[in-house]
């Protein structure tokens, strides 16, 4: 490849000294979920193998437990138990270093931010704590000073294991609330007596042996990092970003890499609605002047420029990364190369945070391939080259038709776009004009500068088409991609039927909103059954505009499903700052003229509440009716295969529109392979035979 890199990003591809290790430029993905860990050791390596290839330096392994006795069932995390997890960890090891990258493995030992439900262990901590951050019954015991011996004594035979499997950094780890090392540190947690607690100097003591021990063990075989929150977010309770600046000049040089992140995951992966690139900043300023180490720090960064200021200004020494990583595992190679409209940025709506907490492979809005790199064979960059080139009209110029113009046209076929409106997009266009999701935008211009330049794919705007006039023209294959359409009588997850609505009763869907129409009265009431962003999106848009707003929902907290991307929190925060008037576990059950008629989910007790207009966010049908009237028109003649794609198949999120444009194109010319996936397959040892006692 021709390097013709701007020389303004010159100081990006600088090798940067790690301890004992050099990486070979400043891109360094840092430790991320995967929701694949142990379960499927040969997909997390061509995943983690496709980052190393596309230029980061430092490839990452995400949480990786080093006992039993700290295990975070039922979510799908690394292990490095015992010598039988070397082989797994050997073949991401292998993946990275294939592309000249350093490999390197985060170990774990969460104590009490885990339940240990499958090994039904007591979890520990530094004192009898219920579990940090979630409610089981379940406590913490106190770790005694043999406790502490036994931890470090783990952490030696991981990391032991870690220079076996050719780990080139190896990770003491705590931040996220998820490290027994955290809980020392922090105020909050620690009320130790002894040694291990009180001042900050003996708060530290656990975290400063556990880097003594890891840098005694490696003995110059590896390079160590320290991986910690600066700030927990707590503000006096906690441990603060004062209490960092202290502890660097107490063990500031003893790490070969220093790695900053901020509070708790959801603090540390703030999705673009509640937060803009380079958010941490003003956290991580000025500590990098307080250790001599190397300094990685992370911020949702997909701009060259901001990146280049990070280093300029001494923030940070390394571009950490894990959500732009996994948008884009090619981005160090693009701006290296010059390609920096090729980018595909980051749109942080966190779908990749649903992998690891639906205990699933890890997926991405903007890169579809992520997490199918070796289950299904894509690859974010290369496309396999059609061996039967046909002519392909693609109906829909949403996120699934997008996607599929540009993976159809890549692989080499003739490729038709016809779009109805005026403008490309779809939902992702329409829903980028909301309140905090500008991002989304990005779905759709990396897709259309992706097609500008395919010279084998045309688009046409305001072309309606029937399915006679699709027949007219010679295509071999069509893909119907016509979205769908919000529902207005009340069908979701409360309601399998229509409710009872007034007819002259003012009733809303997303897409009313979206196509510019306002509730006629003052009062609104929004009915969330969908329990994504939306419901909330629009009560945030209504009350900006100066409507007063009750959200009610089935759900015991508003937009639930964004539990698994960070979000919940604050939206239910921000609902509530903004005065919407939240009625949760409730369900509409009828809409008349002038109110709305609720039910309690649990009770079954019914009520009313006031509503001069109401929204009804909770399901959506396809727009399959263009395939169905082709399939009608061929009946079985020799005419063109025909496909659904998208939400005119089965609506859901962006994400999935986009995987499944890209699934369409892939299996255009091969044979469905939707239910076929390539999976690791566990070999049984012989069952040791054990007595039966009667």
């Amino acid at each position: 490849m021709d390097v013709t890199r701007d020389p303004r990003y010159d100081i990006l591809f600088e090798p940067v000294r790690i301890g004992p290790v050099t990486a070979r430029n400043r891109f360094y993905q840092v430790p991320h979920a995967d929701g694949m860990g142990y379960r499927d050791p040969s997909a997390l390596a061509a995943m983690r193998g496709v980052k190393a290839e596309g230029g980061w330096a430092v490839v990452s392994t995400g949480e990786t437990e080093i006992h039993p006795s700290s295990e975070a069932s039922p979510y799908v995390e690394g292990r490095m138990w015992d010598d039988g997890d070397i082989p797994a960890h050997r073949l991401v090891v292998e993946a990275i270093h294939a592309h000249n990258s350093l490999a390197a493995v985060e170990l774990s030992y969460a104590g009490m931010a885990t339940a240990n439900l499958y090994a039904r262990t007591p979890p520990v901590g530094p004192g009898h704590h219920a579990l940090d951050g979630r409610y089981a019954p379940i406590q913490a015991r106190e770790m005694t000073l043999d406790d502490i011996a036994d931890l470090r004594r783990w952490h030696r035979m991981a990391v032991r294991r870690s220079l076996e499997a050719g780990y080139d950094i190896v990770y003491v780890y705590a931040g996220h609330s998820l490290s027994t090392l955290q809980h020392f540190l922090s105020p909050r947690l620690n009320h130790r007596t002894d040694a291990y607690g009180g001042s900050l100097e003996s708060r530290s003591r656990l975290l400063r042996e556990i880097l003594e021990d890891t840098l005694d063990e490696v003995d110059g075989a590896a390079a160590v990092a320290c991986r910690m929150a600066v700030d927990e977010m707590l503000g006096p309770g906690g441990y603060t970003v004062d209490d960092t600046r202290r502890l660097l000049g107490l063990i500031g040089e003893l790490p070969d890499l220093w790695d900053f992140m901020l509070g708790e995951w959801e603090d540390d992966t703030v999705s673009a609605r509640f937060g803009d690139e380079g958010g941490q900043e003003e956290y991580v300023q000025g500590l990098k002047a307080l250790t001599t180490k190397p300094v990685v720090g992370v911020g949702r960064f997909t701009s060259p420029d901001t990146m280049v200021r990070m280093i300029r200004q001494g923030i940070l020494d390394f571009i950490g990364a894990a959500r732009p990583s996994i948008a884009d595992p090619f981005l160090p190679s693009k701006v290296e190369s010059g390609r920096i409209e090729d980018i595909r940025e980051c749109i942080g709506c966190n779908v990749c945070t649903t992998g690891d907490l639906t205990m699933t492979p890890i997926r991405c809005t903007q890169n579809p391939s992520m997490g199918e790199e070796w289950r299904r064979g894509w690859h974010p960059e290369r496309f396999t080259r059609t061996t039967r080139p046909g002519k392909i009209m693609i109906v829909g110029g949403g996120p699934a038709g997008l996607e599929a113009a540009t993976a159809a046209g890549k692989r080499g076929y003739e490729v038709v776009l016809v779009e109805a409106t005026r403008e490309l997009g779809g939902r992702a266009r329409r829903e980028a004009t909301l309140p905090g999701l500008a991002t989304w935008r990005r779905v759709v211009d990396y897709r259309t500068g992706q097609l500008d330049a395919l010279s084998n794919v045309d688009f046409y705007l305001e072309s309606a088409m029937t399915g006679e006039e699709i027949l007219d023209y010679d295509f071999a294959h069509i893909a119907v991609a016509t979205g769908s359409t919000w529902r207005r009588d009340g069908v979701g997850h409360a309601h399998r039927r229509p409710i009872p609505i007034d007819p002259e009763a003012d009733v809303l869907t997303p897409d009313d909103l979206l196509d510019g129409r306002r509730p006629h009265g003052h009062h609104v009431v929004i009915f969330d059954d969908d329990h994504y962003y939306l419901a909330g999106v629009f009560a945030e848009l209504l009350i900006g505009e100066g409507y007063a707003v009750t959200l009610v929902t089935p759900a015991p907290d508003v937009s639930h499903w964004t539990h698994n991307t960070l979000e919940q929190g604050r939206i239910q925060r921000r609902l509530l700052q903004l005065d919407v008037d939240i009625v949760a576990n409730t369900a509409v059950d009828a809409v008349d003229a002038s109110d709305v008629t609720t039910r309690c989910v649990f009770t079954d007790r019914m009520g009313r509440i006031p509503a001069d207009s109401v929204v009804l966010v909770t399901s959506r049908l396809p727009n399959d009716a263009l395939a169905a009237d082709l399939r009608r028109l061929i009946d079985g003649s020799d005419g063109p295969s025909v496909h659904v794609v998208g939400d005119a198949f089965s609506p859901g999120t962006i994400q999935s529109s986009v995987w499944d444009g890209r699934r369409f194109a892939e299996e255009l010319d091969r044979p469905d392979l939707r239910s076929i996936l390539r999976r690791n397959v566990s070999s049984l040892d012989p069952v040791p035979p054990y007595p039966i006692t009667r």
